[in-house]
């Protein structure tokens, strides 16, 4: 036989793939001990539970009429590794019509620009000062100006003639 013939029918793997697997296993390893702690960062705070939003008071009853009253408000809320001390700084829109009350989030649903009452000259609407924005009372986005979708209401309840406001409801409006 010829030495060419005799070296192929040899049973086993070659030297040289014996090292390109060695090598590739090894270099896997290894960045698969750099890759994991990072990708463990990112991922960690999808992993863990949120708190859900508690309900804060923010005032009696009352106070509130149907002339929306703009309330600010904090909320104890943990978001992946941020929870701040004091909470976190929220707003809201309130009315009430007789027993009726609608608390609605100021954020705009075109570019999340904060909204004002009978701003920029309109008159019983809510106005969105960064590209003329409008929403009826009820937090209707009005056909033909950029909003796409009704402003967001924040969960209520009335306890001992105060009102509660808890977590938001999106996509309010009716």
């Amino acid at each position: 036989m010829s030495e060419s013939k005799q070296s192929e029918s040899k049973p086993g793997i070659s030297r040289r793939r014996f090292l390109t697997y060695t090598i590739a296993s090894t270099a896997g390893f290894l960045a698969s001990g750099v890759l994991y702690p990072m990708v463990r960062f990112a991922i960690d705070p999808m992993l863990q539970k949120g708190t859900e939003t508690e309900f804060v008071d923010v005032g009696s009853v009352d106070e509130f009429g149907e002339k929306p009253k703009s309330v600010q408000f904090n909320i104890k809320r943990k978001d992946g590794w941020y929870e701040p001390e004091e909470g976190e700084r929220a707003t809201a829109w309130v009315t009430r019509n007789g027993e009726d009350i609608l608390a609605l989030s100021p954020i705009c649903k075109h570019l999340g620009c904060t909204v004002t009452w009978e701003g920029g000259g309109n008159q019983d609407r809510y106005y969105c000062p960064c590209h003329n924005g409008l929403y009826e009372r009820d937090g209707v986005n009005v056909p033909g100006t950029p909003p796409n979708a009704p402003l967001d209401r924040y969960a209520y309840r009335v306890e001992g003639g105060r009102l509660l406001l808890g977590p938001i409801q999106r996509g309010g409006g009716v």
